[in-house]
């Protein structure tokens, strides 16, 4: 028998083909399936224009495994090859027979929309390499009466001799490579990681694959068996056939003829969640870029969503055939929490089908995949509220973090998701209905930080905006003020916190006279207290907000006492930051009277008093106080 070289480069493209193109091993199966459904495909088109009288349900492809020899066979009924077409595509690395088909055919196969080429690449065949020491193709093309055989070892080159076949088809039969320290080949010929590969990137492929599978069954018991009170069941071994492959993919269904029980089995079933989904997208969209989505929201927070273990992305499929199980370009980090799917077969693949190339097609799926998820999550935020709710409860801070990733750069893409809970309201609002909701003198949005929302409903900096019924915005998770930051406005509504020093709120004539000649009687008090506190507040100061409550800490400037907080308890941040503190004073409390009484009798005294106040400041905001020890000899020497 003639040994051939390939027409094609040399043997040092072959090895690059084989260990460098392709990652995983197993996927040689998903290629040479692939390979097969094509062969079917030709045929079939065929005997749809040229009125064969073959039908489809005549079509087939069939696995078998063969631990002895050590060979696995993948055979088709497809449309064969002849002498010719073997030297062509498979003694030329990278010609493939696919693609000059659909070229040839283009015109033609616009009409014939069950008809689609997978594989377009030449390289699909060569990956059986990676597991395969030697490979023989039996192949008879249709029409012609000779079989041939075409056998390799590899780069050394390959053979084509005559040989008998009955019918149309290819048969190709890998004998697997021997085991090694580093690599277990044989699992390749065990049946149920067979059926799982065909499981994982086949399951879609439109015809059966079919395996003759060892199955187990309990014997039939005798009569006597069945009265014997010990009999212990017997189980016997037998083989049936098995189709491996479900062949019609839910999402390529008519969404009429699909069920809610159908959605949600196959989301527990692909994604192994015990919960159905708390919202199923299914949408098919024609035109530059075709595809069929099939997307769910979870009910529940994935165990592992907040850690860094847990990837993104939804799988992608071209044509049926899973080219990727996390393809993260198809979603934005803000809705990582969306699984699903993607089906198209316009993605421009490199050869190996592993990786995308980073086209304008991808991309524009992904925009337009964004915009339906919006769109469908803002439908339930109206017409589903406490679904919308017990979502955002899951995923809330997810969306948060994308307001804030990125110098902003999403903002707009998520604010109208956002919701905070509202202190007149008692419940979750949007942005859009607090704003909605405004007064006529309202300049801001006010929004409280803290530990939870009982506490910030007794947080002193909010009682002056409590009397005049503004509403405020509890802010209880650590990315919420970095967000509503970046976020700015809404609707020309700047943001504001109860702890900012200016609260925009317009003072009558007579409230502003008192005001300032508190502040000029008391200077020196202030001025006393704010020395006595060493550097730790910029300054003391009557306060406009505190109506029942003595003391209170604000800030000016950007950096809140809120965001000093959470900066601060990041581990890896070893540059702690501080803001600009300002203790103010609430006048008309008893309190006040006392310091102003100690300041005219006992300097010592105001001392004490200034530390005192402070402490219990950082307290009410949370915050550790510098000196406990020191706290607490103040406040049993003053009682």
């Amino acid at each position: 028998m003639e040994k051939k070289q390939f027409k094609a480069e040399s043997k040092r493209l072959l090895d690059l083909m084989i260990h460098s193109i392709y990652t995983h091993k197993e996927i040689f199966l998903r290629e040479l399936i692939s390979n097969a459904s094509d062969a079917i495909d030709k045929l079939y088109y065929l005997a749809l224009t040229e009125n064969t009288g073959i039908s489809r349900d005549d079509f087939y492809i069939r696995l078998a495994v063969d631990k002895e020899a050590r060979t696995l066979t993948i055979s088709d009924n497809g449309i064969g090859m002849s002498k010719e077409e073997m030297e062509n595509n498979l003694g030329t690395i990278a010609k493939s027979g696919s693609l000059q088909f659909k070229e040839e055919n283009a015109d033609k196969m616009d009409a014939k929309e069950e008809i689609d080429i997978i594989g377009q690449f030449g390289v699909g065949f060569y990956s059986a390499f990676m597991v395969a020491s030697k490979i023989q193709v039996v192949s008879k093309a249709y029409g012609q009466e000779q079989a041939h055989l075409w056998e390799s070892t590899g780069a050394e080159g390959y053979s084509i001799e005559p040989c008998e076949k009955e019918n149309p088809g290819t048969e190709i039969i890998l004998y697997i490579k021997e085991d090694t320290e580093d690599e277990k080949y044989g699992e390749f010929l065990e049946e149920y990681k067979v059926k799982g590969l065909i499981k994982k990137y086949s399951d879609y492929i439109r015809y059966p694959i079919k395996m003759n599978a060892e199955k187990h069954r309990m014997k039939e018991a005798s009569e006597e068996q069945k009265a014997d009170k010990d009999y212990t069941p017997e189980y016997e071994t037998y083989r049936e056939d098995e189709t491996l492959n479900s062949m019609v993919p839910i999402w390529k269904k008519s969404k009429g003829t699909i069920t809610e029980e159908d959605y949600n089995q196959f989301y527990k079933e692909k994604f192994f969640d015990f919960e159905e989904p708390a919202k199923v997208i299914h949408t098919n969209v024609e035109g530059v870029s075709t595809y069929n989505a099939l997307m769910y929201i979870p009910a529940r927070t994935p165990y592992n969503y907040y850690t860094k273990e847990y990837e993104k992305g939804l799988q992608l499929y071209s044509s049926g055939v899973l080219i990727m199980e996390k393809c993260a370009d198809l979603l934005p980090d803000y809705f990582s929490f969306v699984r699903g799917l993607v089906d198209s077969q316009d993605l421009s693949l490199n050869i190996s089908r592993e990786l995308l190339q980073h086209d304008r097609q991808l991309k524009a799926i992904a925009v337009r995949l964004e915009k339906k998820i919006k769109a469908e999550l803002l439908d339930m935020l109206h017409t589903d509220r406490e679904k919308y709710e017990t979502f955002f409860e899951n995923f809330g801070m997810q969306l948060k973090f994308g307001a804030y990733n990125e110098f902003g750069m999403h903002k707009d893409a998520v604010q109208e998701l956002l919701m905070f809970y509202s202190s007149s309201e008692k419940k979750l609002v949007t942005f859009a209905e607090y704003v909605s909701r405004m007064k006529e003198d309202q300049k801001y949005i006010y929004y409280a930080c803290g530990e939870s929302r009982e506490k910030l409903d007794k947080q002193p900096q909010t009682e002056m905006l409590k009397d005049k019924g503004y509403e405020i915005l509890y802010c209880t998770d650590e990315i919420d003020e970095f967000a509503i930051k970046i976020i700015g406005a809404v609707e020309e509504k700047s943001f504001k916190s109860v702890s900012s020093d200016d609260l925009g709120i317009e003072e009558t004539a007579e409230e502003k006279e008192a005001l300032e000649k508190q502040a000029e009687e008391n200077k020196d008090l202030f001025a006393a207290m704010k020395e006595a506190l060493e550097g730790k507040v910029s300054e003391v100061r009557v306060s406009q907000r505190l109506k029942s409550h003595p003391v209170c800490l604000t800030s000016n400037g950007d950096l809140s006492i809120e965001m000093e907080k959470v900066l601060n308890a990041i581990p890896a941040n070893s540059d702690k930051v501080s803001a600009e503190k300002v203790l103010e004073i609430n006048a008309n409390h008893k309190v006040f009277a006392s310091l102003k009484t100690a300041f005219g009798q006992d300097p010592e005294k105001v001392k004490a008093y200034a530390k005192l106040l402070y402490n219990q400041a950082l307290l009410i905001e949370g915050m550790p106080i510098d000196d406990p020890i020191e706290f607490s000899n103040t406040i049993c020497s003053l009682m």
